[in-house]
């Protein structure tokens, strides 16, 4: 007779549903860790607490911890307005959203969007962790996958330094929408409705799409770097070919550094491929901070105030102090090669937390209502990570293990009540990609606050999956059916992750 108590049992006896269409079959080397509590393998942290988030992989050797720690004083210290004595930190703006990564990744956590019926405006109002991306109709860019308002560009920027206009406000809203469980019990849901407002260059562009964004935590995304490219289109083979609705699709984007399209990964759209071309885009979006990839600063033609301003690394000024479009190859990076890539390595090498629980009787029931539900054919729980050979700016480290991130890393069909009608590649306006579980269960300890999905619209994991619809909506259907300590036991699950 088998001494594992009966619920670990019933939850290895899924092991095949567990993955969904894609099937996990465990090696006999990944024999003491068939639950996944070790979420990064040899890199995985045993944390919890508000620096759950904040440690080196693990297994990261001494120079690379060196690094770790330089890129970290990069990420998270405010940089300022130029000119400026602290020559390394300074070129923040004209337009900005954060003047440091870590005022959107606070404690390199998730953000938090502001209180209802609340407005987003200039510096020190509301958060800046939730931003807005712009684009109109028409052909994209097929470098940012979108065509940019041709006054405000791709995104909205409520902050700007002194002599800028900051470009406007984001008032919020909500919309309760209210519905019943099969057993009677009631909930109610909030849905943000957003208004751009008090526009400083004149209106948008007939059609403009809005698409709000949240910044997720970010441990463990070096791993999601290293799963291969492989995996992630097998995903999508396996459930193309799978009966029912779930049918993930890969985006396809133009990577920066690499100067060709590959898979996309990182972001809500799964609109970008590379931690790096992530973090140099962030710093020219969110920041303003010019570097090699991302020469130019984002001021539009009609922005005069913003093309005026000084630049962090100098620059050659035309009539009126602006820069004339043949001068902007003379323009230095605010940000060279060498602190960014710290930035990027720090990023990467950002260890995921380890699981909490795993033995628990309930964690282990809700482990197996998660797979009855088939909600791990979307959140896939585990890869092995490439052998490599990894780019010059992540870690050897990251190699080779066995992870359990519990995402497919595909785009699928959210339904309506989602939907940003916003393109973006290859994604269409109702599709978001599977985001990651690990750490879930951790955001309230890091960073006070328990808001999911892509704007922070659902207070907790149950609201989260009650958002769900389109290629989940039978995956909702079967956890609104269920009894309430059966509810209760799958959020335990998904918050033991």
């Amino acid at each position: 007779m088998s001494l594992l108590p009966a619920a670990t049992r019933l939850a290895l006896a899924m092991g095949v549903l567990l993955c969904g269409s894609t099937a996990l079959v465990l090696r006999a080397d990944e024999a003491p860790d068939p639950l996944g509590e070790k979420t990064g393998g040899a890199t995985t942290v045993y944390a919890t607490g508000k620096n759950a988030f904040s440690f080196p992989l693990a297994n990261l050797d001494d120079p690379g911890r060196t690094r770790f720690v330089i890129g970290n004083s990069f990420f998270k210290r405010n940089w300022v307005e130029a000119p400026a004595s602290t020559t390394a930190r300074d070129g923040l703006g004209p337009h900005f959203i954060a003047r440091a990564c870590a005022g959107c990744h606070v404690l390199d956590g998730r953000g938090e969007p502001p209180e209802w019926k609340n407005t987003l405006g200039p510096e020190p109002e509301g958060t800046v962790a939730l931003l807005m991306r712009l684009s109109v109709a028409g052909t994209p860019d097929p470098k940012s996958g979108v065509r940019p308002d041709p006054v405000y560009g791709d995104q909205f920027n409520n902050a700007a330094i002194q002599g800028v206009k900051p470009e406007g406000r984001v008032e919020i809203r909500q919309q309760a929408i209210s519905g019943r469980f099969a057993d009677g019990t009631r909930y109610t849901l909030q849905k943000p409705i957003y208004k751009l407002t008090d526009l400083a260059y004149g209106p948008f562009a007939p059609g403009l799409m809005v698409s709000p964004r949240i910044a997720p935590q970010i441990a463990g995304i070096g791993l999601l770097e290293a799963i291969p490219d492989t995996e992630i289109l097998r995903n999508a083979r396996e459930q193309a070919a799978a009966p029912g609705p779930i049918k993930g699709q890969p985006n396809r984007v133009w990577d920066v550094f690499a100067k060709e399209e590959r898979i996309g990964r990182f972001g809500w759209k799964a609109n970008v491929a590379t931690i790096a071309h992530q973090t140099a885009g962030a710093f020219h979006g969110d920041m303003g901070i010019t570097s090699s990839a991302f020469p130019h600063e984002t001021c539009t033609p009609a922005q005069k105030d913003c093309l005026a301003a000084p630049h962090g690394g100098g620059k050659t000024t035309g009539r009126d102090g602006i820069v004339p479009a043949a001068s902007a190859n003379e323009l230095k990076p605010e940000i060279d090669d060498e602190t960014l890539g710290h930035v990027i390595f720090y990023q990467a090498t950002l260890a995921p937390a380890a699981r909490r629980n795993v033995k628990d009787a309930q964690v282990l029931r809700g482990q197996a209502l998660f797979a009855q539900a088939q909600c791990a054919t979307c959140h896939r729980p585990s890869y092995v990570t490439a052998e490599g050979p990894f780019p010059p700016l992540t870690s050897p480290a990251l190699k080779n293990q066995r992870i359990w991130p519990y995402t497919d890393l595909l785009l699928h069909d959210m339904g309506p009540d989602l939907a940003d009608g916003r393109p973006d590649f290859l994604a269409s306006g109702t599709q978001w990609k599977t985001p990651p579980l690990w750490g879930v269960g951790l955001i309230k300890d890091v960073n006070g606050h328990t808001r999911l999905m892509h704007d922070g619209r659902a207070n907790g994991v149950l609201e989260a999956i009650l958002w769900h619809g389109g290629e989940a909506q039978a995956s909702k259907e079967q956890v609104l059916k269920m009894k309430k300590a059966d509810r209760s036991a799958l959020v335990k699950f998904v918050e033991s992750l």
